[in-house]
């Protein structure tokens, strides 16, 4: 019989594939580098990361297995009275940085852990969401359509759900600004029925690709300057204040001992930061934060 973990296990091992399959042939030239790696603790796991492309400046896709004696804190947040039993984690992560400063950049995780208490407690988190440069709203409007489509089989208002989660997770406090438009966040599921939870998660996963691949496709070969690399590098910086400030799955992984560079690749290769910048007023650069830095419903209205 099939465990829960060995069933997790297989799905996000061959969605690894399937996405590194499909980023390749969207590149359509080069291939990932794969590295193997074992955790002193226990467990390991298997990153891919390819770099210097045209249409990918870098995107890392990173499977784990780990476990250990002593859930660190970042993990037992919503369950307190978990902190430090003894564990299992399994996930899927990944961030992708494109070349092109009209295509956005992206980020999926999908976890399950174990924790070894009597009954045994599991429970599902994960979801992506979405970080443009320069906003599109027929993007927009795509990458929330097919969120919603990836929570329809799990109850009628889960898409309003981990949308908010997702808007209110995504959030750079000291800023006062959204990470990008977000999509789907939820970190803690467990309804009691593994099937269905599982089902759910699986559908996030296979909703990712037609997601983020059509955007991709549009974007591209969109043809952009020197000022929108500058703008697209300025707002880089925000994704690695965010995922070094705030990240639970980034301060996860280095407290509980994981591997750095599978956990740094989040980071884009090349960023700048600026003194007190601001973009001029009406410019295509002002629109990413008078429109696409706002909390909104992008399946209402025609707007």
């Amino acid at each position: 019989m099939t465990t829960p973990r060995i069933a997790v296990e297989a799905y996000l091992k061959d969605l690894q594939d399937r996405i590194c399959q499909a980023l390749a042939a969207l590149e359509g030239a080069g291939g990932f580098r794969e590295d193997l790696w074992q955790r002193p603790q226990g467990g390991g796991g298997r990153t891919r990361v390819f770099t210097g492309g045209s249409v990918f400046e870098q995107a890392g896709v990173n499977f784990s297995h780990v476990f250990g004696e002593h859930l660190p804190p970042a993990a037992s947040k919503g369950r307190p009275g978990l902190a430090g039993s003894a564990f299992e984690a399994i996930g899927l992560s990944l961030v992708i940085h494109p070349r092109n400063p009209y295509a956005p950049t992206t980020h999926c995780n999908l976890r399950y852990f174990e924790v070894h208490t009597r009954p045994m407690t599991w429970w599902f988190g994960g979801g992506f969401d979405l970080t443009p440069y320069y906003g599109f709203r027929e993007d927009a409007r795509h990458w929330h359509a097919t969120a919603r489509d990836a929570c329809a089989g799990y109850d009628d208002g889960a898409y309003a759900r981990f949308k908010a989660w997702c808007d209110e997770y995504f959030f750079l406090k000291h800023r006062n600004e959204p990470r990008g438009i977000g999509g789907l966040f939820f970190d803690d599921i467990q309804s009691g029925d593994f099937a269905r939870d599982f089902a759910f998660v699986k559908a996030v996963g296979d909703h990712f690709l037609p997601a983020y691949g059509p955007i991709v496709e549009r974007r591209k070969d969109e043809p952009y300057g020197e000022r929108e690399r500058d703008f697209q590098l300025y707002r880089r910086g925000r994704y690695v204040e965010f995922n070094l400030v705030y990240d639970r799955g980034t301060l996860f992984g280095l407290q509980s001992g994981g591997r750095t560079e599978s956990i740094l690749m989040s980071l884009p290769p090349e960023v700048r930061f600026r003194y007190d910048w601001h973009p001029a007023p009406g410019s295509r650069e002002a629109e990413l934060y008078d429109i696409y830095l706002k909390p909104r419903d992008w399946l209402a209205g025609p707007d």
